[in-house]
C-alpha cells in the first residue's frame, strides 16, 4: 500500500458500546482503505466498557494500516455519567448518543479540527477532504437533514417552531466536521443541562435538535454525498462519499437491500461480518433464553 504522511494528524471521533464495535470497526476500515494518509489517522473511541476480544479486533486497525486508536471508557468520566443521568433518550439510540457533546472534554486541547462520525456509516473518499475543509468562519460543517420538518418541528410542522424555525438550515448530526475551539465556547453540556432542567429536552429530538439551537447558521453545509442517509441500491450512481444506514435496514444483516451491501461486507471483513451475525443472533435469543451466553 503507498502511505502518504504529512505530519498533520487526522482526527476521528466515533461513539458506541461493546455492540457496535463491529460495525465501528468497519467504519474505520472504509476510511483507511480510501486515503493514502493512514498513518495520519487518528481514531477518538468513545465507547462502553469493551470485551478483551472485541477491542483486539478495533486494534487490528492500528496493526493493518498503522493509524492511532485512542480508548475513552465513558462509564470511567464522571462528567459524562452526570450528565446523561436525567437526560431523555430512546431505547434503541441509548444515552451514548449524548457523548459527542463531550468530545472537547475528553479529547487533548491540541485536537483542534475533529470529524465526528456515527458508526453505522461506510466512508467512500478520502477523508482528509474534510478535515482540511475551509468551514469559512463556521464552527461546524454537517449535511442538511432531508426529514428535517417531521423531525425537527414533528406534528403538522408547527410543533417546535418556537425553538427551531423551519425555514433555518437543519443538519443531521451522525457527521460534523468541528471547529473545536468554537465547540468549547459553544458550551454545550451547560446547555443540555439547562434544556433538561427547564423542560426542553421532552420537546426535542434528543442530542441532533440540541446541536441544531446551539449552531443555529452557524453550519458550513456539505454536498449530500458527504452523508448519504437511508442509501439503497439505486443510490450507488450518486457517487456517495459517504453513506449512512439509518432505519432497521443496516449493511451487517445477512439479507439486506442497502446500498452497497456486498462492499461493506468486505469492509468489514468476512470474518467479522459472520462472527457478528452470530453475536447477534445471541443476543436476540438471550432475551429469552437467559442460559445463552452472549460473546
Amino acid at each position: 500500500m503507498q502511505e502518504t504522511q504529512t505530519g498533520a494528524p487526522i482526527h476521528i471521533a466515533l461513539t458506541f458500546d461493546d455492540s457496535y464495535w463491529a460495525p465501528a470497526f468497519a467504519l474505520m476500515r472504509s476510511i483507511c482503505l480510501h486515503t493514502h494518509r493512514r498513518t495520519d489517522l487518528v481514531f477518538h473511541l468513545c465507547h462502553r466498557p469493551l470485551t478483551e476480544e472485541h477491542r483486539i479486533d478495533l486494534l487490528k486497525i492500528e496493526t493493518e494500516f498503522g493509524a492511532t486508536l485512542k480508548f475513552y471508557d465513558l462509564t470511567e468520566n464522571a462528567e459524562f455519567l452526570s450528565l446523561v443521568e436525567n437526560a431523555p433518550y430512546h431505547k434503541r439510540m441509548t444515552n451514548i448518543v449524548y457523548a459527542r457533546l463531550l468530545l472537547d472534554r475528553f479529547l487533548p486541547g491540541d485536537v483542534k479540527r475533529l470529524i465526528y462520525l456515527d458508526c453505522d456509516m461506510m466512508v467512500m473518499a478520502p477523508i482528509e477532504q474534510l478535515a482540511e475543509l475551509d468551514l469559512e468562519g463556521k464552527s461546524v460543517a454537517a449535511v442538511e437533514e432531508p426529514s428535517a420538518l417531521t423531525i425537527s418541528n414533528r406534528r403538522d410542522a408547527n410543533e417546535n417552531r418556537d425553538l427551531i424555525d423551519p425555514a433555518d438550515p437543519y443538519f443531521n448530526a451522525g457527521l460534523i466536521v468541528i471547529d473545536m475551539n468554537k465547540w468549547h465556547a459553544a458550551r454545550i453540556p451547560e446547555c443540555l443541562a439547562t434544556y433538561i432542567a427547564d423542560g426542553t429536552m421532552d420537546r426535542i429530538y434528543y442530542d441532533q435538535d440540541l446541536l441544531n439551537i446551539v449552531f443555529n447558521n452557524d453550519v458550513f453545509l456539505l454536498d449530500q454525498r458527504w452523508n448519504l442517509i437511508s442509501p439503497r441500491a439505486e443510490h450507488q450512481a450518486f457517487n456517495p462519499f459517504i453513506l449512512h444506514y439509518t432505519g432497521e435496514r443496516k449493511p451487517w444483516n445477512l439479507l439486506s437491500s442497502v446500498a452497497f451491501a456486498r462492499t461493506y461486507r468486505h469492509v468489514m471483513t468476512n470474518e467479522l461480518f459472520y462472527r457478528y451475525w452470530r453475536f447477534r443472533m445471541k443476543k436476540r435469543l438471550a432475551k429469552f433464553l437467559p442460559f445463552i451466553k452472549v460473546s
